[in-house]
């Protein structure tokens, strides 16, 4: 894609990609944080490896592009020296992401709930170990900030880090706007939950890899939440690294519809109004609650 948008804040930074020489055969998964990106990875690297015990150490092997916490040199580099199918992450919307007309490198995007994703991300800003995000997410918020800086945040730049409703809607129209490409195909967390056999015979079809039946039972077995919870310090990013206060807690529940209860009424009218500003109701069905959304939508 030619005149990539910049997204450039304090975590991340999306000229980090033009480091990277794309191979065609890579694969990349793109979505908002806390969508399920690494559940996401996790599927393509037991997909890669056919193997439900693969270590999958995702910010080794999967890198997250983007992020501004390891030199890109060292990332580039690795990359470079990988001699096996790749597959990296990244949470930069698709419009600043490299993607050419002729290339045929997949690009897999995840979306959730935003309000779930957001009261997701709330528990895990908690569960890392760094200050930067008290401003936007105080530990302590009698005074509603939290959700007040989600509506209000823009798109990109610093409040892009933190990850308001601006950067959860960018993301999703410019994945939209290059659906109808063949390598780029999306997919949503309440269908995942709903259908994990099915989401993993979609992304086999998606990178052409095959396993036998009884091969493919034991690999969804291995993504399922409560075995990736049980058994955090292999599936967390960096788990058993100390990146997290807890690589458990990074598993927090998996579950959808946290944030019922803890909105208040002018909350919630203020979310549905910059839903409803921003995106036909339609698309505000799907990216709420996945193909059932879509379904209810049409009856």
């Amino acid at each position: 894609m030619t005149n990539r948008k910049l997204y450039l804040g304090p975590l991340t930074d999306s000229r980090r990609w033009d480091r990277v020489n794309i191979r065609p055969d890579d694969v990349f998964v793109v979505t908002p944080p806390k969508c399920g990106t690494t559940w996401m990875q996790t599927i393509v690297a037991l997909l890669f490896s056919g193997d439900p015990d693969v270590v999958t150490e995702l910010s080794v092997k999967m890198p997250w592009v983007d992020i501004r916490i390891r030199e890109i040199a060292e990332v580039a580099a690795r990359l470079e020296a990988m001699q096996h199918r790749r597959s990296m992450k990244s949470h930069t919307p698709m419009d600043g992401l490299p993607l050419d007309d002729h290339a045929h490198y997949i690009y897999i995007c995840v979306f959730r709930h935003p309000l779930d994703a957001h009261f997701s991300y709330r528990k895990h800003v908690r569960n890392i170990p760094m200050s930067w995000f008290d401003m936007w997410y105080p530990e302590n918020d009698t005074d509603g900030i939290t959700f007040r800086r989600f509506l209000d945040g823009g798109a990109e730049g610093f409040d892009g880090d933190a990850m308001p409703l601006a950067h959860i809607l960018r993301h999703y129209k410019a994945a939209c706007a290059v659906a109808d490409r063949s390598n780029v195909s999306l997919f949503h967390y309440a269908d995942m939950t709903r259908d994990l056999a099915g989401t993993f015979a979609r992304v086999s079809g998606l990178l052409g890899i095959s396993h036998p039946a009884t091969v493919m039972d034991h690999l969804v077995q291995a993504a399922r939440f409560d075995h990736m919870k049980a058994n955090a310090e292999r599936f967390a990013p960096s788990g058993g690294k100390g990146f997290m206060k807890s690589d458990t807690e990074f598993f927090h529940s998996g579950s959808s519809g946290k944030w019922h209860g803890a909105l208040t009424d002018n909350e919630l009218a203020s979310y549905d109004a910059a839903m409803d500003a921003n995106l036909e109701p339609k698309d505000r069905a799907w990216l709420e609650y996945g193909s059932e959304g879509s379904s209810a939508h049409l009856t």
